[in-house]
């Protein structure tokens, strides 16, 4: 029915185009679960000696700290030289990461090529957060947004099915080649309207708004232009702005919030463990089964979401999904709990853990995955956003690396279940963040957004 009009049409291509960074995130993310195996064995390892368990660990590490300095390099881009152009560039990084990935010889160039390609997924999420939440319209806003947590689960999905069963050389080609197809596709992509909006370019504005079926859009835009372009004064006056305005400083303690409880949900230690429950749970399948078996429940929970997200509201969904993770991760703490104290009954339910774990991923993707994102794309001021994403972000990738980390020292030193019960605390402490804190933002503009907040 929305596909009926040519702008929502033109929405639509112009995500579906941007959607491909996410796709090779989610396979970059997961690229090193089933390529460490590989790197331990010299018969299939692209390096001509063993590495430790150190040097292992940094391969899998860099995806989230290379993730981090990417979006402070364009910040400051995003309004000076456009969404488009930035991109573009953090699409050609990616290109160059993964040459260097595939032609590695040794473990410096390893790391070089996972770092640019962290780098390069780090700065195209907050650009594509800021951008699709500039393109679209309000009442279809919250659905493009919430596909890239589609597409990321997609591209998780795609590395755990490919990558252990091709070679390392080919598990890398892949992703570069629809690298290379990403890049010559962007530049088919329009300008943001606020962009130039901040550079007071009226006309093109208006031009880009009609191009995607907003037209009514553009006296609320051009009101506003004057103020927008003021404000892009000063990289150092954006910086303030975001904390001196009442409503970005209230929008960025919500994003952030949401955000660091989200990665503290456990999901990427969950994740990493996975197949080590699946084995603790008696089951006699593959471990590359079995997180096969994870991804696809991740990608139901996603695709779920786009469905009701603009019906139901971001704020029910995000209750939802806090509240089903919050009871799968302390039912899961309960069974480690008696499999420590050596009850009986855990070993004629060793089913449970898997039933779990696929009850969390499809909760976690339907809501907690997916919700705090698309908040993040729509409550701060457009001149601001950029740097409010990558606050956020880089705030929620360093809670996660540090969760990540200290997972496996919890799950060998005082028991799994104490890491799970942690889990769940902060799930709980989400349902309770949402129910007393988050805002609905569905059905509204950007700017009737902002003056909620």
């Amino acid at each position: 029915m929305f596909l009926q009009n040519p702008g929502i049409r033109r929405q639509v291509i112009v995500s579906l185009c941007c959607y491909i960074g996410p796709i090779l995130g989610g396979y970059g993310g997961g690229w090193s679960g089933p390529i460490i195996p590989k790197l331990r064995d010299l018969e299939q390892s692209p390096l001509p000696y063993y590495l430790t368990e150190a040097q292992l660990a940094l391969v899998g590490s860099f995806a989230y700290l290379g993730a981090i300095p990417g979006p402070y390099i364009t910040t400051w881009l995003l309004n000076s030289k456009g969404r488009k152009p930035c991109l573009i560039g953090a699409a050609i990084l990616g290109v160059i990461g993964f040459i260097f990935k595939a032609i590695s010889k040794n473990l410096a160039m390893l790391y070089i090529g996972r770092f640019l390609t962290s780098v390069s997924f780090g700065t195209n999420t907050v650009i594509n957060f800021v951008y699709l939440g500039e393109i679209a319209s309000a009442n279809i806003r919250g659905i493009l947004m919430s596909i890239m947590g589609v597409m990321f689960t997609v591209g998780s999905t795609m590395v755990f099915s490919i990558a252990p069963y091709v070679s390392y050389r080919v598990s890398v080609y892949i992703p570069l080649a629809i690298n290379v197809f990403q890049v010559f596709v962007l530049f088919t992509l329009p300008e943001s309207p606020i962009f130039y909006a901040i550079q007071g370019k009226r006309k093109e504005m208006i031009a880009v708004l009609e191009d995607l079926g907003r037209p009514n859009d553009a006296d609320k835009i051009v009101s506003t232009a004057d103020e927008l372009t003021e404000t892009n004064t000063s990289t150092i006056k954006e910086w303030k702005e975001l904390f001196m305005v009442r409503s970005n400083r209230k929008a960025l303690f919500i994003v952030v919030v949401i955000n660091v409880l989200q990665h503290g949900s456990g999901i990427m230690a969950v994740l990493f463990f996975s197949a080590a429950i699946f084995d603790m749970a008696g089951s006699n399948i593959d471990s590359n089964l079995a997180m096969i078996i994870i991804g696809c429940c991740q990608l139901v929970g996603s695709a779920v979401t786009p469905l009701f997200i603009e019906s139901t509201g971001r704020k029910r969904i995000l209750i939802i999904s806090t509240s089903v993770c919050a009871i799968s991760m302390f039912t899961l703490g309960l069974y480690f709990y008696l499999l420590s104290k050596g009850f009986p009954v855990v070993y004629t339910i060793n089913w449970l853990p898997l039933v779990v774990l696929i009850l969390f991923f499809i909760s976690y993707d339907f809501g907690l995955g997916i919700i705090p994102n698309t908040l993040m794309g729509e409550m701060f001021t457009s001149n601001v956003r950029s740097k409010g994403s990558t606050l956020t972000l880089t705030t929620s990738w360093l809670f996660g690396f540090l969760v990540s980390t200290a997972f496996g020292a919890f799950f060998v030193t005082i028991g799994g279940h104490v890491a799970f019960w942690f889990f769940s605390g902060t799930c709980a402490c989400a349902l309770l963040f949402t129910i007393f804190v988050v805002p609905e933002t569905k059905g509204k503009t950007l700017l009737e957004i902002q003056q909620s907040l």
